[in-house]
């Protein structure tokens, strides 16, 4: 059994690792670090936890984690992470960050696309890209996770297999994407007031979103080659879900039946992929409170595009669950445990 601390308690990511982590029989919930509201149960700010959670959250306190976990999930905003991590290196205490801290490997583009000061180059250089279904290697081998963002991993699960097989050309790809109004954390503010998400669809962050570059680099390095896609996110009101629309030019003659063959083929030792039949599409509700992405793929003959659909749970796939299954993998675990659970519906 490995102890485990959860950095940032009362945000929707921690909660969510908390609910997944009940189901764990390998990892318990030792610590719940939090720096606003150490000394109170979580269950003052979220009750359903009555019951779950007895003790007191806790400040941080680096030396005392040393001696008493063995995983630290970083449930926090960007800025933290990075400058608690380096602590952690050289320790035999796993560190896995589900902020964005860690994701790009230049320390000037974390600059420009974060706006805050980047970690030591050298966590930057150990870190490993938690994508389990592309570095799955990597991450056994892993003392440090960067856990993708939810965005990217809809949008990389999705293009990644066409990238890889030259099925699609390197520029021209478009990413629309859609998320509920968790993915925005749970700081108030007037973009998630309730009067400004219901009943409307906003467009945010056009042209200057964080996980562009992201996206960018991973499919990149796929293709070996520099790749630049015109991404623009949406908010929409729902709690939770998260989907991409992907059109990318064909570079092949290729019919959906085939392009769906490649796909079930790329990912058939994945558990958590699931591949539709073709003329059918996911919706977020069918990865509701899940772990699963779901694909549905499209070859437009009129236009010559392949169309792709990408749809995940933003606080499972994108979040908590991700980090769980890279857990998994690092510590020579079944990559289902605590997350083989059938989605919420309706």
């Amino acid at each position: 059994m490995k102890n485990v601390a959860i950095i940032g308690g009362t945000g929707y990511g921690a909660v969510e690792l908390i609910r997944l982590l009940q189901l764990h029989e390998f990892m318990h919930i030792k610590k719940i670090i939090s720096h606003s509201q150490y000394g109170e149960g979580i269950a003052n700010t979220y009750p359903h936890l009555t019951e779950f959670i007895k003790e007191p959250m806790e400040e941080l306190d680096i030396d005392r984690l040393k001696e008493e976990v063995d995983i630290i999930f970083f449930a926090t905003p960007a800025g933290v992470a990075k400058d608690i991590i380096p602590d952690f290196q050289g320790s035999s205490v796993q560190c896995i960050d589900l902020s964005g801290d860690l994701r790009l490997t230049s320390a000037e583009q974390y600059k420009e696309w974060y706006g805050k000061d980047p970690a030591p180059q050298e966590t930057l250089d150990k870190a490993v890209y938690g994508l389990p279904e592309v570095y799955k290697e990597q991450v056994k081998q892993a003392q440090i996770i960067s856990n993708p963002g939810c965005f990217p991993t809809s949008a990389l699960l999705g293009l990644i297999p066409a990238i890889e097989h030259q099925v699609i050309a390197n520029q021209s790809i478009v990413i629309d994407g859609k998320t509920g109004v968790s993915g925005a954390g749970r700081k108030q503010s007037a973009m998630t007031h309730f009067s400004e998400t219901n009943e409307n669809v906003k467009p945010y962050k056009i042209g200057a979103h964080q996980h562009i570059p992201e996206i960018e680099k991973y499919l990149s390095d796929i293709a070996k080659d520099s790749i630049t896609t015109t991404f623009t996110t949406h908010l929409i009101p729902m709690t939770r879900g998260l989907i991409c629309t992907m059109y990318a030019p064909l570079e092949k003659n290729i019919t959906s039946s085939e392009v769906i063959d490649l796909y079930e083929s790329y990912y058939e030792t994945h558990p958590f992929i699931r591949i539709r039949d073709e003329g059918t599409f996911p919706t977020t509700r069918e990865v509701y409170g899940s772990n699963y992405c779901d694909i549905g793929l499209y070859v437009d003959q009129r236009t010559n595009q392949l169309v792709v659909e990408s749809a995940i749970d933003n606080l499972v796939k994108g979040a908590a669950g991700q980090a769980i299954q890279n857990a998994n993998l690092m510590n020579g675990w079944d990559e289902k445990h605590g997350l083989n659970t059938i989605p919420i519906y309706p």
